[in-house]
């Protein structure tokens, strides 16, 4: 059975003092950190020396937002992998949904960010999701499994035993709105069905992180589902206290 992880996306929210005040609140909350759940924060790329500093010596993991398929050269604005693990980044968030609909991210770059974040040394946490209307055509899983399918064919089905894959249905970022927890679960499932179809031991160990406005009022439900093995969070993962709570939800399904 994978273990659970709570990931906080900060997205393009904070400044030095947010980010000292969320991380000190973090680790003044140490004592209620969940026994068993990996909880990770991803800030914006400007923040992550703050993020190593705050965080090395605690239970709090961090992570990068994006990272460029390339090593190096003429990519002005990039980042490259070498450069975060200069910051000893242990996760990067490839293919949100944000990157793939505005940054125009097609499959093929976001399978070989996957590879280079790999190759690095780090792990990929790979975001696939369908869109609102996609979901009304009836086309959700052909969507997912697609999205999964471009890093398998490239990558191998095995690459995913250092990785984590997020379903966020594009539909419930930053709107309010939630799958319920059925939905959730129906996709979360057919995911591990389709890279089962290449590599069952992989598949039984994959983390599926559901992503779309988790709160401290969803989590419970959500991650009662059995192939829910946690939380890709955005809004609630900008206070402390929220954060804390939702781990500690992920937390309580452990001990069941």
């Amino acid at each position: 059975m994978p273990k659970m992880m709570v990931a906080g996306n900060w997205k393009m929210n904070a400044s030095s003092e947010a980010t000292t005040e969320l991380l000190q609140g973090l680790l003044n909350g140490q004592d209620a950190l969940p026994a068993g759940v990996e909880m990770v924060v991803f800030p914006p790329l400007p923040y992550l020396a703050q993020a190593q500093q705050m965080l090395q010596a605690s239970g709090i993991a961090y992570g990068a937002q994006n990272a460029s398929e390339h090593a190096k050269g003429a990519y002005t604005g990039e980042v490259s992998t070498s450069m975060l693990a200069d910051f000893a980044v242990r996760y990067v968030l490839v293919g949100h949904s944000e990157r793939r609909s505005i940054y125009g991210e097609s499959d093929a770059t976001v399978a070989a960010k996957y590879m280079a974040v790999q190759a690095a040394g780090m792990v990929p946490v790979l975001c696939i999701g369908e869109t609102l209307a996609q979901r009304e055509a009836g086309e959700t899983l052909s969507v997912v499994n697609a999205q999964v399918q471009a890093v398998l064919d490239a990558a191998g089905a095995e690459s995913l035993a250092n990785a984590v894959v997020a379903y966020e249905p594009v539909w419930a970022i930053g709107t309010g709105l939630t799958a319920t927890p059925e939905q959730a679960q129906e996709v979360h499932a057919a995911i591990r069905a389709h890279v089962a179809a290449a590599n069952a031991e992989v598949a039984a160990g994959l983390q599926i992180l559901y992503g779309g406005s988790v709160s401290p009022a969803t989590a419970a439900e959500l991650f009662a589902q059995q192939d829910i093995d946690g939380g890709l969070v955005g809004g609630a993962s900008l206070d402390a206290q929220s954060f804390l709570a939702i781990g500690q939800a992920a937390q309580a399904q452990l001990a069941i």
